[in-house]
């Protein structure tokens, strides 16, 4: 089951699932929309060609959807009803915080054995190193910023870009380095938007033809950013939201390796008994951690990377 929002290698790890399930002889069904899937009913048989010619594609065939009616107890008692019918005996989830919650609940108040699969472009998921669609949503995003650069450096400019990552500033801060920003708003470190403003003045009396501001959503509107830039600084201000542009695309090299490697750990840890664990990347090894342990504890950004954000954005 995918669910939550989609992220670029979920195909890859569906097709993991599958192939490496079938490979110990055990039948696979997937759940179409995720837990409004599992309320509704609606399990697919899944083979091997169910999944061929899919590892390149973005998204999730499988589908996800939100359900609030899966946030109730009857919602809940009517997907494990569903789950018993077809004599489930384990259910691997793809997504992030609110569905691996989803899957934990599954296990501790109706002994249905599940086992995550960290799948979220904001990287907020504690234990692992990255989830499965972070890496592309990033080369996504300096994709974009090298293109806009372009056409900054043409009509001295400042663009502030709005990338996703809800309240976690990873995305924002990891593709500032790499893109080469100017300044970077991310809601783990205070700012003076005053400050910025007199930087990137001074940057422009030294001659430098342009500049790129990345916005975090977690921190607000880059629209607002953009009317406080255009009124004390006098900048040529343009705003940019990349939105959805970040989740969608072909999976990286990366994030197909990654999610692969982690569908095939998920199918092991079924076969080991370790339900109530999640698939994490850990010192270049996939490993299974405990669930209850990563929904208890916040991943905080590292701040030697913020360090170096600082140093080099200026």
């Amino acid at each position: 089951m995918t669910s939550g929002g989609d992220a670029s290698g979920m195909n890859a790890a569906v097709r993991s699932v599958v192939r490496g399930a079938i490979s110990y002889e055990l039948k696979v069904y997937g759940v179409k929309q995720g837990h409004k899937g599992l309320i509704e009913n609606n399990f697919i048989p899944l083979h091997s060609e169910s999944v061929s010619n899919i590892i390149q594609k973005g998204g999730t065939f499988l589908q996800s959807a939100r359900s609030k009616e899966f946030l109730t107890e009857a919602g809940q008692k009517i997907a494990v009803e569903n789950l018993k019918n077809k004599e489930i005996d384990g259910l691997i989830v793809i997504g992030g915080d609110g569905s691996l919650r989803g899957a934990n609940i599954l296990l501790k108040k109706y002994n249905i054995p599940t086992i995550g699969i960290p799948g979220s472009i904001d990287n907020d998921i504690y234990g692992t190193v990255r989830s499965i669609g972070v890496d592309t949503a990033l080369n996504r995003i300096i994709e974009m910023v090298d293109i806009i650069n372009d056409t900054a450096s043409s009509h001295d400019r400042t663009f502030l870009v709005e990338v996703m990552g809800r309240k976690c500033g990873y995305l924002a801060l990891m593709s500032a380095i790499s893109s080469g920003a100017e300044a970077v708003l991310i809601p783990e470190v205070p700012f003076n938007v005053e400050k910025i403003i007199k930087r990137i003045k001074k940057r422009y009396e030294e001659g430098k033809t342009r500049s790129i501001i990345i916005v975090a959503e977690g921190v607000g509107s880059a629209y607002d950013f953009g009317k406080v830039f255009a009124m004390i600084g006098g900048f040529d201000t343009r705003i940019t939201v990349l939105g959805h542009i970040q989740r969608g695309g072909s999976p990286t090299h990366f994030d197909r390796m990654l999610a692969t490697r982690m569908g095939a750990e998920a199918v092991k840890g079924f076969l080991e008994d370790k339900a109530g664990t999640m698939t994490a990347l850990q010192d270049s090894k996939i490993n299974l951690v405990d669930l209850d342990t990563v929904l208890s504890k916040k991943k905080e950004l590292d701040h030697d990377m913020i360090k170096f954000a600082e140093q080099l954005c200026r």
